[in-house]
């Protein structure tokens, strides 16, 4: 399989990318340049992580050339509205330490506030047109709040960004985004969320049939998990600091899993969501200042 997917805009992403969430500043820096040297070229941050400057000088203490590496982040729901939104790209832009982004996306639907979402989005179609971003999209944007977003803008989202593992699939909004041409991409696609299930903490890492084609492949569950993703279409964000496991997540083109397989792990699905439902998102309850540097 092609390690590219093909975005509706022609651009090319890579579909293994490299993912910073959580990832305190001072260890972004190493993280990123550990990624890169062993073979990473997408890397996946956000303004809400607090973390793009490290983002940003592990790039350029990697000695791997701007041009070969596909940067994408996230605008806050903070800084939503047109205005404010062109002002986020200058913030992130500024933090990167670059003049483009590949990849420039909100972060969230605010349904409360669903007019600020579409003008930031139509900040992010300028951003577009005059060649700042290459390309534009959405994160954790349900079917309705895509049905919405096409009714006032003009641009199809070339990906959203969703929470998508074995125990939680989110198989219509997969739907929606296929329908639209919208590659669906996957944060914390090997499950990494805990979970409890029966007031039992359950694990995607010991879940028994991710393990037994695991072994059966002589591979880890989360590199499974990892091309379980890939096969099935999506970009996959896996995040780590440790060398060895940002090494072991990379290493999932070498095998195949068969449709058997494939669909073992799609009957794990749970349908219980590990992070916030999408519909609790306001300004009230999750906004914070991005700050300028």
């Amino acid at each position: 399989m092609s390690t590219n997917l093909t975005l509706n805009n022609g651009v090319e992403m890579p579909a293994l990318g490299f993912g910073v969430f959580q990832t305190p500043p001072d260890e972004t820096t190493a993280a990123v340049a550990a990624a890169l040297k062993t073979g990473y070229r997408h890397i996946d941050t956000a303004a809400a992580y607090m973390n793009e400057r490290g983002v940003g000088e592990g790039i350029r203490r990697s000695g791997v050339d701007r041009s070969d590496i596909f940067i994408e982040t996230k605008v806050w729901i903070s800084d939503y509205g047109y205005d404010a939104t062109l002002h986020a790209f200058d913030k992130s832009a500024g933090k990167l330490g670059i003049e483009q982004i590949d990849l420039l996306i909100l972060h969230q639907a605010l349904p409360s506030r669903f007019d600020l979402t579409v003008d930031a989005y139509r900040a992010l179609e300028k951003l577009l047109e005059d060649g700042r971003v290459r390309a534009i999209g959405v994160s954790n944007f349900m079917r309705d709040h895509l049905e919405s977003l096409f009714k006032e803008t003009s641009v199809v989202p070339a990906v959203n960004q969703i929470e998508v593992h074995p125990y939680f699939r989110q198989p219509d909004v997969l739907a929606a985004n296929a329908e639209h041409g919208i590659i669906s991409q996957a944060w914390s696609p090997i499950g990494g969320i805990t979970f409890y299930r029966d007031g039992q903490h359950s694990s995607t890492l010991e879940n028994e049939t991710i393990v037994r084609i695991a072994e059966a492949h002589g591979k880890s569950p989360a590199q499974v998990m990892l091309r379980w993703g890939l096969q099935q279409g999506r970009s996959v964000i896996p995040k780590s600091t440790k060398p060895a496991r940002i090494a072991e997540n990379f290493a999932v083109f070498d095998f195949e899993l068969t449709d058997g397989e494939l669909s073992a792990i799609d009957a794990l699905d749970t349908g219980v969501r590990g992070g916030p439902q999408p519909e609790d998102i306001t300004l009230e309850a999750f906004g914070r200042e991005i700050p300028e540097a």
